[in-house]
């Protein structure tokens, strides 16, 4: 037996570490123990060398020595091991990307732009508290009563995966998003508290946009067409008007107030995923403007105060002017 084994000293000299190291991991597991010597020396096996060699390279890659005492016990595999040491590695990564990014946005400008990005920024801390308490946001406006799969469309775009490496304007972006949450007009937009069917209402809302993309991604002003005519439409049918040019004058303006606010937060949105194709929010808000383009004299100082998708449709048929008579009807 001796033959093929080891003392504690002759497995510190075969590795080069010191004999109080070599104890310890023994001590604690990592090594196995094939027989005592008469003196009560222990002694080990050449899978034990193998074992040795194994947890030093580990521990140079400062493996903890809670997980390679899992991977003694047989608890966990190694190549389970090192997919977890690798995720943990891209986090830091990420976590170091961020905040040198986050410098950077604070470093290249003026000294009171510097105070208020400070402010913006500071509310991102920890990015998967962040994006938890984004989308959390978004859970919140949202009706209920939407389907889940309506919702999970419009949250998949409205909440953006933040990238392993951000530039200082994507930081800035992102930063922004949960300010603009923050802004009381933000849950009122899409409320639509006085709206019935308010699953159509979003189904329609997003083929809509769907139907506008390729006319916003060629740069076009708002402009009437197929796309803003179903948008109108929707609109008429969730209040349960006439889709006639007085109420497209009257929704228009209701709706426009609001406009800038979501601008910029579906512009960050873009900023952030770089995306080719305009997203959601910025269509709805080209289909906006497209219909408050066309609002009739007096209609803006009708609805002035009015702004928003939820204020426009929960005012009833009682809340807008007297829908007069056009040629033809």
């Amino acid at each position: 037996m001796r033959a093929s084994t080891w003392t504690i000293g002759q497995l510190a000299a075969r590795t080069g570490l010191p004999v109080k190291t070599v104890r310890y991991y023994s001590d604690i597991g990592l090594l196995p123990v094939a027989e005592r010597s008469a003196g009560g020396h222990r002694r080990y096996r050449p899978e034990a060398l193998e074992q040795l060699h194994l947890v030093q390279r580990l521990r140079a890659l400062d493996t903890p020595i809670s997980t390679l005492t899992q991977l003694a016990s047989g608890e966990r595999g190694l190549g389970d091991v090192i997919a977890d040491e690798m995720g943990l590695v891209r986090s830091r990564l990420t976590e170091l990307h961020w905040r040198q990014a986050t410098l950077e946005a604070l470093d290249d400008c003026s000294a009171p732009e510097r105070l208020r990005r400070l402010e913006v920024l500071s509310r991102v801390q920890r990015l998967p508290e962040a994006q938890d308490r984004l989308a959390r946001a978004w859970g919140r406006t949202i009706p209920a009563s939407v389907p889940a799969r309506l919702a999970d469309a419009i949250t998949a775009q409205a909440v953006p995966e933040p990238p392993g490496s951000p530039t200082a304007e994507v930081v800035l972006a992102y930063a922004e998003l949960h300010t603009l949450t923050g802004h009381q007009d933000f849950p009122v937009y899409w409320a639509c508290p006085h709206v019935r069917d308010k699953a159509s209402l979003y189904s329609e809302l997003l083929d809509t946009s769907e139907l506008a993309a390729e006319t916003v991604a060629d740069g076009l002003p708002p402009q009437s067409g197929e796309a803003l005519d179903h948008f109108s439409r929707a609109c008429a049918r969730s209040r349960g008007e006439d889709d006639a040019p007085g109420f497209r004058a009257f929704i228009g303006a209701q709706l426009h107030s609001t406009i800038p606010l979501f601008r910029r937060y579906w512009q960050h949105v873009a900023t952030i995923t770089a995306a080719q194709r305009p997203n959601l929010g910025i269509t709805h808000c080209w289909l906006v403007e497209a219909l408050a383009s066309r609002r009739a004299p007096g209609a803006g100082a009708a609805a002035q105060g009015l702004g928003g998708l939820g204020a426009g449709m929960a005012l009833g048929r009682a809340g807008r002017p007297k829908r007069t008579a056009t040629p033809g009807e």
